[in-house]
């Protein structure tokens, strides 16, 4: 009868904590339920809840039962039962368990991380190329003196494949091979990096598509831009997807294109050959000039290394082998002869723009690829050459 007048009075308390829980009363109170030496080996719960229930255990475990929103077992000790932020009574004692923990921290272990910009771009291994100037080469063996299979230029993006002593065999793009390991870097500092370069791309998915003045199909259009070509997003909205081309800002339809978020990754040699049977003159004007590429692009600038436009890079890279241009893109074309694109060899410009107004122009460097100083996000880099169509081409260069 004792035991039970002790519980009785525990449970008013417990019960008393719940009524200022529910009025969200900042206070708290302490149940004495000391025992005696013959009662210590008996075990008391008390469950604080929703509804009071009394029951006698089979091994002469006494509980009182309030529901099952929190739980305390104690010990004859001291036991305090308080209110929490939540409105949850809970309570505590030494010696206690709190039945809900365990399945919090699990839960908590359970919530969804935040994946990585690797992940986010597909990359198990991700290395990010770090490098000064110029290109990174992407060898077929990891030798100096194996074949160049593509370039890197500075923060580029690969998976690292293997391990190769001074070496990674990494694979970016479409290109496989092996790089210096000296330029590359990974882990957290790969993550740091490609945090800043990752970038929303609009490939186009269809033949043909139009790049318009306006988020209209009335809109003037500007050029068109082919089938793969990919392009940095400036907004997405009302169904039309905002884009750099070289130094104009166009739309282009939403349905016709794959948006995804990507790094910057390598190109292949295809990009940078020029095919058979051509001049060593032509040859060393797409070396020279590729030599630039990942370099600035700044408006109005002739300085190859700090900053060049695009009439002022091919002024500066045909100059060199003693062709004089005007800094004019719209002027460039009357210097040289003109001729059809199908029967354009590398070292021959591609001039660019809307209807017949020429604001652009580019180095044909062979397999119907050019490289050019695009605009300030992309600075010089090499494109398709009908990655929009070409008002005219021009020769400058003998054969």
């Amino acid at each position: 009868m004792k035991n039970k007048l002790k519980l009785g009075q525990a449970a008013g308390v417990v019960a008393f904590a719940i009524i200022i829980g529910a009025v969200s009363m900042s206070s708290s109170s302490t149940v004495d339920a000391r025992t005696t030496t013959a009662e210590a080996n008996k075990n008391r719960s008390v469950n604080a809840g929703v509804a009071l229930n009394l029951t006698e255990a089979a091994d002469a475990t006494e509980l009182l039962t309030a529901g099952v929103t929190s739980a305390l077992t104690y010990y004859g000790a001291d036991v305090s039962v308080a209110q929490n932020d939540s409105n949850v009574v809970t309570a505590s004692a030494q010696g206690a368990q709190v039945g809900d923990t365990a399945q919090e921290t699990e839960q908590a272990n359970e919530a969804p991380q935040t994946p990585t910009v690797a992940q986010t771009c597909g990359y198990t291994n991700l290395g990010m190329s770090v490098i000064s100037s110029g290109n990174l080469n992407i060898r077929q063996e990891a030798s100096t003196d194996s074949e160049v299979v593509g370039i890197l230029t500075n923060h580029n993006a690969c998976e690292l494949l293997e391990d190769a002593g001074d070496w990674y065999k990494v694979t970016s793009g479409k290109v496989t091979g092996y790089v210096s390991k000296q330029y590359l870097v990974t882990g957290d500092e790969a993550e740091s990096i490609a945090e800043q370069e990752i970038k929303t791309v609009a490939t186009v998915n269809t033949e043909t598509l139009n790049v318009r003045a306006e988020k209209s199909t009335e809109a003037a259009v500007l050029s068109q831009v082919g089938n793969s070509e990919a392009f940095t997003v400036n907004s997405v909205a009302d169904g039309w997807v905002e884009i750099s081309v070289d130094d104009s800002v166009g739309y282009i339809s939403q349905d016709y294109v794959t948006l995804a978020q990507a790094l910057p990754t390598a190109k292949t040699i295809e990009q940078v050959k020029y095919g058979d049977g051509v001049s060593d003159v032509r040859a060393s004007v797409v070396s020279y000039a590729l030599q630039f590429v990942g370099n600035r692009y700044v408006w109005g600038g002739t300085s190859l290394e700090n900053g060049v436009d695009c009439s002022g890079f091919t002024m500066r890279i045909l100059g060199k082998y003693g062709v004089s241009l005007p800094h004019s893109s719209k002027a460039q074309p009357s210097y040289g002869t003109k001729i059809s694109a199908s029967d354009a060899k590398p070292g021959d410009l591609f001039f660019y723009g809307s209807g017949s107004s020429i604001s652009h122009v580019a180095i044909y460097i062979g397999n119907g690829q050019i490289v050019h100083a695009s605009n300030k996000r992309d600075g010089i880099k090499v494109s398709n050459a009908f990655y929009r169509s070409p008002i005219c081409v021009a020769r400058y260069l003998p054969d």
